[in-house]
């Protein structure tokens, strides 16, 4: 029985009860140790009926092991892993060491544990529970939590319990202290408190403060003359009073009083994580008779051949209490032990555990221990490694070449704030191996802390005689830096790393080149094209096209095409190239190339260039017209940034997200998503990201026909003038426009458009060029330039913007009572726009044809018979359409494949159709 936490038992019952119609949900309980998480969890497991059950708990120790947790809950469903699609197959496992790692990224991990729970609820729910949360490893988490985001119909229900609210984007349920009445009730009826006399009790009650385990715990840790109130009625308290340290210190007193053998085998179960009997017995070198007493006194539960503790906290008192030397000789027996390959992991953490000093051979097994699980995509768990092997490290070069590693890992998992503290203590050992060497310095150059960086670096090799080593130690640091810098701080501040390199190589420059397009910054692109002016690179490299296209020189962009389809070139020089393709209005080249390169990240396990591969590829659809891939490719792309943590590239996907939204007519969601991109790009000095999220707030005030308001939001855009021609042309062809509209000309923005014209001698930014032209010039050379317009139109193969002109030319043709003329080229936008899905833009040509004299009839469009579905309803209809079946749909959607069903289920009736093959018909129709 719970006492006082009827409220919450009926909560989580009710999940249950929706589960068995098929509703899933996911919940996450929380509050301090001992409040109840783990009652409540064990009540819901008891009333789960038919439900299959799933459970896991968090150890500390296992922190650092990769999918620990998150095999031992799916244990029992892992013989349904051959109904999985064989990449998700293959990637859990990998994940749990059942397979040779392929390289496979984490977000098919996740994808994977969603498919399985769904496979595996069949016809009844299934309830997975994780308890202790908070001690799950990061890879493990990131998989459930990528699963438990997306549950939808499958029957799943997800609880995690941990003691601090985490950001983990599901709802919440926070477990507060019993009221006096249930707390009062709980310690008079349950065990030792029970016969207190009612003083004691009062005592007892005021310090467990309604936190049950205290209530429960405290009066058994009573000597007699403390349960008879001769004494103080608690255990010594530590410093921190709260509720749970008086637990633990309550634990730690009844651990006292066992025999030595008991204590001195549980220090051993403690520092374990395999909680198997025969371990800790054979590494504390005794038999079961010696964990009676701790049994008998319910410190620990012996169930066949596991060992598990009563509570964490039980652990925590018999570890923490134990002397040093006593927690060492523990570890040192659990790693010898521990035998077997796939224990490998966890002697290396162990033997790390047991060395007190530098120790160059225990490092390298955490490096190996790293290495293995980067194959796995646990990368939080191979910084941690990395970080411990830097601390045992001899070698001063050995050592920052780790803490590099361990920040470039961080970096990776999405750790940013961890990859500054990296960061930090690779300066610190740099300026202390400088002062060792001997080194004398007037202080840091004035190029700044990155420079000095180098400087040191170089220093401290000159001291060791490993100068090479060094020196690319400082490029890594800078590297990982700017990474971080980029990400969560400052993009001008991400360039000045790099650029404090003093390096010229190609790895460090194209990633400065990405940075200074982010920032917006011509000043920082002058100073690269310096940079690699100066360093006299082979004209017909891939920095020189960068340098040239940021430069505003002509450029044919044949190498940068050819460069990004190299798959032996580096990968941020192979996605710059394709990008520069797309800035050089190639855009079906640059579709084409995105698309290859997001196959390469796929394959490859690249979760941070994927985010930023699709986000290309959902930029040149944009461009193209292609709305709905468009706002699909960037919505996968924003769950990835999301789910790997990478707010840079998270801005940049919700400012498209804004425009796919503004041209869809999706007001709501667009400034939703603009807003978003705007507060984090205004922050980190993402110029460029600031610049197309203006855009599309602009854009969603021209399609309903308020050019002032667009134009200031256009004028936002365009915030550096002297920016290079390529870096605004997203924005350019738009600003003429509104400023056309409002009775304004633009002259500067008009010869920006018309240089990137000239630049590029591509159809899409010549038909774009003549637009302006058409609508800044005179009457006597519109009709002629508007015609030019639509002629490379044509060829460029851009229907929205194709469709924008026939609008332009139509409204220019009715002011001048061209009625006939003006009902062609404005019929001809109706349809596009129409086919499109782009509702203000349609609604707009649709009044200037009713201008003109034309009936249009009011239900004819502004979208097709898929505008009855929901977005997610109307993608999973396209594929299923197309020919997919429901697994391959949820593969690509990252749904389950019940979830997939369920929408179609739904979507059947509002498109009047009642069997699969029906879509296409309905559909086109």
């Amino acid at each position: 029985m719970l006492y006082g936490r009827a409220a919450e038992q009926g909560q989580l019952s009710s999940l249950l009860q929706q589960a068995a119609h098929g509703a899933s949900s996911a919940l996450v309980i929380h509050g301090e140790a001992g409040i109840g998480k783990t009652a409540l969890l064990d009540h819901l497991a008891d009333g789960a009926g038919p439900a299959r059950v799933l459970r896991t708990t968090g150890i500390e120790s296992e922190t650092e092991l990769p999918f620990a947790a998150l095999h031992q809950l799916l244990r029992p469903a892992l013989g349904r892993l051959g109904v999985l699609p064989e990449p998700q197959a293959a990637a859990l496992r990998a994940a749990f060491g059942l397979a040779t790692p392929s390289g496979q990224d984490r977000f098919l991990t996740g994808l994977a544990v969603l498919t399985l729970l769904s496979e595996y609820a069949g016809e009844d729910p299934v309830l997975c529970l994780v308890d202790d949360a908070q001690w799950v490893d990061q890879a493990s988490l990131d998989a459930l939590m990528f699963a438990a985001r997306r549950l939808d119909s499958e029957g799943v229900v997800m609880v995690f319990a941990l003691r601090e609210p985490r950001p983990f984007g599901l709802p919440e349920l926070r477990l507060d202290a019993l009221d006096r009445e249930a707390a009062t009730e709980l310690l008079r009826t349950c065990g030792a408190g029970a016969d207190l006399p009612p003083h004691v009790r009062e005592q007892v009650a005021a310090q467990s403060r309604g936190n049950p385990l205290a209530l429960i715990e405290l009066p058994r840790s009573l000597s007699e003359e403390q349960r008879d109130g001769l004494l103080g009625p608690l255990p010594a308290a530590p410093a921190d009073p709260t509720p749970s340290s008086r637990v633990q210190a309550a634990f730690g007193t009844r651990i006292d009083r066992l025999p030595e053998s008991a204590r001195a085998a549980l220090v051993v179960a403690a520092a374990d994580d395999t909680g198997d009997l025969a371990t800790v017995l054979r590494a504390a070198g005794v038999t079961p008779a010696a964990l009676e007493p701790a049994e008998t006194v319910g410190l620990i539960r012996l169930e066949g051949s596991g060992l598990t503790f009563r509570h964490p906290l039980v652990r925590a008192a018999a570890y923490r209490s134990a002397p040093l030397s006593r927690r060492i000789d523990a570890h040192r027996a659990l790693a010898d032990a521990l035998d077997g390959p796939e224990h490998a992991d966890r002697r290396a953490w162990h033997r790390a555990a047991a060395t007190t000093g530098p120790d160059e051979a225990v490092a390298r097994d955490l490096d190996r221990a790293a290495e293995r699980a980067v194959g796995r995509q646990g990368t939080a768990s191979a910084s941690a490694a990395l970080e411990r092997a830097a601390q045992l490290s001899p070698d001063p070069v050995d050592r920052r070449r780790r803490l590099i590693a361990a920040a470039q890992a961080a970096a990776d998992a999405g750790q940013f704030q961890r990859v500054t503290a990296l960061l930090r203590r690779g300066d610190t050992d740099l300026a202390a191996d400088g002062a060792t060497a001997g080194r004398q310095t007037a202080g840091p150059p004035a190029a700044g802390p990155q420079t000095r960086v180098a400087a040191d670096t170089a220093a401290g090799a000159q001291a060791a005689g490993r100068q090479t080593a060094a020196a690319e130690a400082a490029v890594e640091l800078a590297r990982v830096r700017a990474a971080s810098e980029l990400n969560s701080g400052s993009a001008v501040r991400a360039v000045e790393v790099l650029l404090g390199t003093g390096s010229t190589g190609t790895a460090i420059l194209v990633e400065a080149f990405h940075a200074a397009h982010s920032a917006g910054h011509a000043g920082l692109l002058g100073r690269l094209r310096d940079r690699v002016a100066a360093a006299r690179p082979d004209p017909y490299d891939t920095l020189a096209d960068l340098a040239a296209l940021y430069g505003g020189d002509p450029l044919d962009g044949s190498r940068l095409a050819a460069t990004a389809r190299d798959d032996t070139a580096l990968f941020s020089e192979r996605f710059q190239a394709a990008h520069a393709v797309h800035l050089l209005a190639d855009h079906e080249n640059a579709r084409d190339l995105a698309t290859l390169l997001v196959a390469h990240t796929r394959a490859h396990g690249l979760l941070g260039w994927q985010a930023t591969s699709l986000h290309l590829l959902a930029e040149t659809h944009l461009v193209l017209g292609e709305l709905e891939p468009a706002a699909r490719t960037a919505a996968e792309g924003l769950r990835i940034a999301q789910y790997a943590g990478l707010d840079h590239r998270a801005c940049y996907l919700r400012a498209t997200l804004a425009t796919c939204a503004a041209l869809e007519g999706d007001g709501p969601n667009g400034t939703r998503y603009a807003e978003a991109a705007l507060a984090h790009a205004t922050a980190h000095d993402l110029g460029t990201a600031a610049a197309h999220a203006h855009r599309a707030l602009a854009l969603a005030h021209l399609g309903a026909g308020d050019p002032a308001r667009a134009l200031d939001h256009l004028d936002r855009a365009d915030h550096d003038p002297a920016a290079p021609p390529s870096l605004a042309a997203a924005y350019l062809p738009d600003l003429v426009e509104a400023a056309a509209r409002t009775g304004t000309v633009r002259p500067a923005a008009l010869a920006r458009v018309e240089q990137w014209a000239a630049l590029t001698g591509r159809p899409a930014a010549l038909a774009l060029a003549a637009r302006c032209r058409a609508l800044t010039g005179g009457d006597d050379t519109a009709e002629e330039h508007f015609t030019a317009a639509l002629t490379y139109g044509e060829q460029a193969g851009g229907a929205f913007e194709r469709a924008r002109t026939q609008l332009l030319h139509g409204e220019w043709l009715r002011r001048r009572r061209r009625r006939s003329d003006a009902r062609r080229r404005l019929r001809a936008a109706l349809e596009l726009f129409e086919q499109l899905g782009a509702r203000p833009w349609a609604e707009r040509a649709r009044a200037e044809l009713r201008g003109t004299g034309e009936v249009i009839d009011a239900t004819s469009a502004t979208g097709t018979v898929l505008g009855r579905l929901t977005p997610q309803e109307r993608e999973v209809v396209r594929l299923a359409a197309a020919g997919h079946s429901n697994r391959e749909i949820a593969t690509q959607l990252f749904l389950s494949p019940r979830t997939v069903g369920h929408h179609l289920y739904r979507a059947f009736p509002k498109l009047g159709v009642t069997a699969r093959d029906q879509l296409r018909t309905a559909i086109e129709g």
